[in-house]
């Protein structure tokens, strides 16, 4: 074959294209549960941040650490309704690609949506939030206590500015004003993100970051849209926890001994089904 002709040409260049694009496809495919298992680690990293739960370095200390943690994982509709269940024994979450598509289910209002609750052996409940920043998807976790205080918080983001917007995910101090805060469902807003700074003794508001105005204004967004959407078991949570008893009838935990039957939520994680009464439950509350 004449190698200055074009035909030698052509076939030579779709050989190589065909040999280079065959190595890149075996190279991805060879790679790709090893990169889910990362994407999912550091996930499960950032639930367990949220909850303050140490969580150890590499993907196997990880998954341990929140299966050993972890009470249960469940699926809710936009009522509070429990919908499904995740399998806490092999890990089971919701991706960042999984909390997009019902980001916009909750935007729509849909019936369709169907969205995480990560309950800790603390008590402690894990809520993911997702929406858009500057520059792209930002998302996170808050984890609310018993008492219905925010735990901690975790974000992230996909291109943020480093050291303005940025800083959602790598600023201690901004992460560490979540903490003690709370939601009231009274306003508009549940939560605010102030730029300027927050009115002095607002339980529930923060300072913006300086400088990252359009980044802050997405989280505060996304925070309200999920937390919004949480509302039915944020607020029940809250209500387990303080003076009224988890059973429908009101009555205090301790002196009503239908709080613990099949029909009512546990007190404060608490109560078992196995229980007939709430002595117990109302001596631990």
């Amino acid at each position: 074959m004449n190698t200055n002709s074009n035909t030698y040409t052509v076939v030579y260049s779709a050989i190589i294209v065909i040999v280079v694009a065959s190595i890149l496809a075996l190279a991805a495919t060879s790679l790709k549960d090893r990169q889910v298992a990362n994407m999912k680690a550091e996930t499960i990293s950032q639930i367990l941040s949220a909850a303050k739960i140490p969580a150890g370095e590499s993907n196997a200390e990880i998954i341990a650490t929140y299966k050993n943690e972890i009470a249960e994982a469940f699926k809710v509709d936009l009522t509070g309704k429990r919908t499904g269940d995740l399998d806490t024994e092999d890990a089971e979450i919701f991706t960042t690609s999984d909390l997009k598509a019902q980001n916009y289910n909750i935007a729509d209002a849909s019936e369709q949506t169907t969205i995480p609750v990560y309950v800790f052996k603390n008590g402690t409940k894990v809520f993911p939030i997702y929406g858009a920043g500057l520059w792209g998807p930002i998302w996170g976790y808050v984890a609310v206590a018993t008492d219905g205080t925010i735990a901690g918080a975790t974000f992230d983001h996909a291109s943020e500015t480093p050291g303005l917007g940025g800083k959602i995910k790598d600023d201690p101090a901004f992460r560490a004003q979540f903490d003690g805060k709370t939601f009231d469902f009274t306003d508009a807003a549940p939560f605010a993100i102030v730029k300027g700074g927050a009115p002095e003794g607002k339980a529930n508001a923060i300072d913006a970051i300086t400088g990252a105005t359009m980044t802050c204004k997405g989280l505060d967004q996304a925070i309200n849209a999920w937390i919004k959407a949480y509302a039915p078991v944020i607020s029940n949570a809250a209500t387990q926890c303080g003076s009224e008893c988890c059973s429908e009838s009101g009555n205090e935990c301790g002196m009503n001994e239908e709080c613990c039957n099949e029909a009512a939520s546990d007190c404060c994680g608490n109560c078992q089904e196995e229980q007939t009464g709430c002595g117990e439950c109302g001596t631990n509350n």
